[in-house]
């Protein structure tokens, strides 16, 4: 099967908890959202949870100085990231550093789901961090 364009989509919404346990049960539980097996990363234990063709994921801080530890101590609990899938990433961050965009990462890494991501300043994007994920 050829590879073909899918277009930008969501590919999750990363939400920061204070423990997973506490919140979880209300998202599987309560609303019915299945479960999806996520690696943690960036010092911070996930746990995913399917939303349709997205995923919704609770981010609880593992350690103290994890980016996560730092926006709740600063925030709170909330949303803390949305995650765009795009079909080409090297192509959308040039695309980025072109229409003056700021990068936080300046080239892809490997992110939880094993796929190569990078994030977008909040500055440059409404107040609002932004993944970027290849599909």
């Amino acid at each position: 099967m050829p590879d073909f364009p899918r277009g930008t989509r969501i590919a999750h919404i990363g939400i920061a908890v204070r423990a997973l346990d506490e919140i979880l049960p209300f998202y599987r539980d309560v609303l019915g959202m299945p479960e999806v097996p996520l690696d943690d990363a960036d010092g911070a234990r996930i746990a995913g949870l399917a939303a349709g063709e997205s995923l919704v994921e609770l981010l609880e801080a593992e350690q103290a100085d994890s980016p996560i530890a730092k926006f709740v101590a600063k925030r709170g609990p909330g949303i803390h990231h949305l995650c765009l899938a795009v079909d080409d990433i090297d192509a959308t961050l040039e695309r980025c550093r072109q229409a003056g965009v700021r990068l936080i990462d300046e080239t892809p890494r490997l992110g939880a789901e094993g796929k190569r991501i990078a994030f977008l300043h909040p500055s440059a994007t409404g107040g609002v961090l932004v993944e970027l994920s290849e599909h």
